[in-house]
C-alpha cells in the first residue's frame, strides 16, 4: 500500500533546484526520509555538509507539490512501484555509487536485489558476429539464475532482451524516459513481453518525460551501477556503451568485453577496452561465470563441509569470505582482500552480495562481521 503523502515528498525532492542525486543521498542519510527533509529547519539544512545556504533556501522555498497529483494517479492506476533511495526494495547496489538515482519507478516482478545481475550492452549497429555472441551469452547464463539488464535500445540491447525471453531469463529494461511511453516505439511489444515474463522496466524519469539525448547518460549510469558485471558485446570507439563501461569501472564493477577483428568498426571499442586493461577479455560465457564465481559445480554426496551444508547456495568466493569472518569475527575490507586472495573489485562484490543475503553486516569504518 502506497503512502501518498510520503510519495509526494519523495517526488518533490527530485524537482528541487540545486538538489541532485548526490545531495538527495546526503539528505536521506541524515534525515531518514524525504518528508523530514522538507520539515527540517532552515538552519539545520544549512549546517549539513554539502547542502549550505543556497540549497537550504531552495528546499524551504519549494511549494509546487500539486504538480505530482497526476503522476500519483498514474502510479496507482498502472501499479508502478516507486522506489525512493531509503526504500528497502531500492536496488542496493546503486547505493554504493556516489550518484544513485533519488527515486526510481519500477514496473515488473524481477528482484532488483537478486544475487546475480549482469548488464549486457553494445552498439545499435550490431553485426551478425555480435548477434551470435549475445545469443550464446544469454543461452549460457540461463542455467545460472541470472537477471539481465540492458537499455532496450536498438542493436545489442534488444537482442539481449529477446534472447532472455527465448531462454526464460528475467530481463529488465532501463529507460531514458517515463513509463507512459516506450522508446523506440517499435519495442513496445517486447517491453510488454518482458514484464509478462518475470522481468520489468525501470526508470528514474517521471510520467510525461520523453526520451532526450541528455537522459541517456543518466540511464547508462543505472545500467552500470545495478549489475555485478557489465558485458560489452560490440561497440565503436565512441558512444553510449563506452560511456557505460567507464561508469561501471568508476563504480568498481567488473567489465567484460568480447574481442573482434581489428578491421571491424563495431569491435574497435571492445578491443580498446581490453587493450587499456579496462575490461577482461571474454572468449566464451564461461569466462564471465568463472571470474564472477558463478559456475555450477557438482558436489559429491557427503562431501560438503559443515559450512557448505549451512550455506548451500553460496559461491566459492562467498564461502572464502564467510570462513574468514568465522575465524576473525570482524575484518576490514583490506584484510578480506589480502587474506582471501580475491581482487579488490571481487572482494567488494562478494561483500555486497553477502550483505544483500543478510549474512554479513557492515560496521562503522568499513569493518565487516558475520550476522
Amino acid at each position: 500500500m502506497l503512502c501518498m503523502n510520503q510519495l509526494l515528498y519523495e517526488m518533490a525532492i527530485t524537482e528541487v533546484p540545486l538538489i541532485g542525486p548526490v545531495q538527495t543521498k546526503l539528505l536521506a542519510q541524515h534525515f531518514g526520509d524525504a518528508e523530514s527533509v522538507f520539515r527540517a529547519k532552515r538552519s539545520e539544512l544549512e549546517k549539513l555538509e554539502g547542502i549550505g545556504k543556497a540549497r537550504a533556501n531552495a528546499i524551504k522555498s519549494f511549494k509546487n507539490f500539486r504538480q505530482f497529483e497526476n503522476d500519483i494517479h498514474f502510479i496507482e492506476t498502472y501499479k508502478i512501484k516507486p522506489l525512493f533511495i531509503t526504500n528497502a526494495n531500492y536496488p542496493q547496489r546503486l547505493l554504493h555509487c556516489y550518484d544513485p538515482p533519488s527515486l526510481l519507478y519500477y514496473k515488473g516482478e524481477a528482484d532488483l536485489n537478486s544475487s546475480r545481475i549482469i548488464g549486457v550492452i553494445g552498439t545499435r549497429k550490431s553485426s551478425a558476429y555480435g548477434r551470435k555472441l549475445t545469443e550464446s551469452l544469454i543461452e549460457e547464463l540461463a542455467a545460472h539464475n541470472v537477471i539481465v539488464v540492458s537499455g532496450l535500445a536498438l542493436g545489442i540491447d534488444v537482442i539481449a532482451h529477446r534472447a532472455c525471453l527465448k531462454y526464460n531469463v528475467p530481463t529488465v529494461g532501463i529507460l531514458a524516459h517515463g513509463l507512459d511511453s516506450i522508446y523506440p516505439p517499435e519495442h513496445k511489444d517486447i517491453a510488454r513481453k518482458m514484464q509478462a515474463s518475470g522481468g520489468g522496466l525501470l526508470t528514474e524519469f517521471r510520467k510525461g518525460v520523453k526520451a532526450d539525448k541528455h537522459h541517456f547518460p543518466s540511464r547508462n549510469r543505472i545500467v552500470a551501477g545495478i549489475c555485478d558485471g557489465l558485458v560489452v558485446v560490440e561497440t565503436g570507439i565512441k558512444g553510449g556503451s563506452m560511456i557505460t563501461a567507464d561508469l561501471a569501472i568508476g563504480y568498481n564493477r567488473d567489465v567484460f568485453a568480447f574481442p573482434g577483428r581489428t578491421t571491424d568498426a563495431q569491435s574497435q571499442g571492445c578491443n580498446l577496452l581490453i587493450k587499456s586493461n579496462k575490461a577482461l577479455l571474454v572468449q566464451s560465457p564461461a569466462d564471465i561465470l568463472g571470474f564472477l564465481g558463478w559456475e555450477t559445480k557438482a558436489v559429491q554426496p557427503g562431501s560438503e563441509t559443515p559450512q557448505r551444508a549451512l550455506f548451500p547456495d553460496l559461491t566459492d568466493e562467498e564461502m572464502k569470505v564467510i570462513n574468514l569472518l568465522e575465524k576473525n569475527e570482524t575484518s576490514s575490507v583490506d584484510q578480506i582482500y589480502l587474506q582471501s586472495g580475491l581482487s579488490q573489485s571481487s572482494a567488494a562484490r562478494v561483500l555486497l552480495s553477502l550483505e544483500l543475503k543478510g549474512l554479513v553486516r557492515c560496521l562503522p569504518g568499513k569493518i565487516y562481521e558475520k550476522v
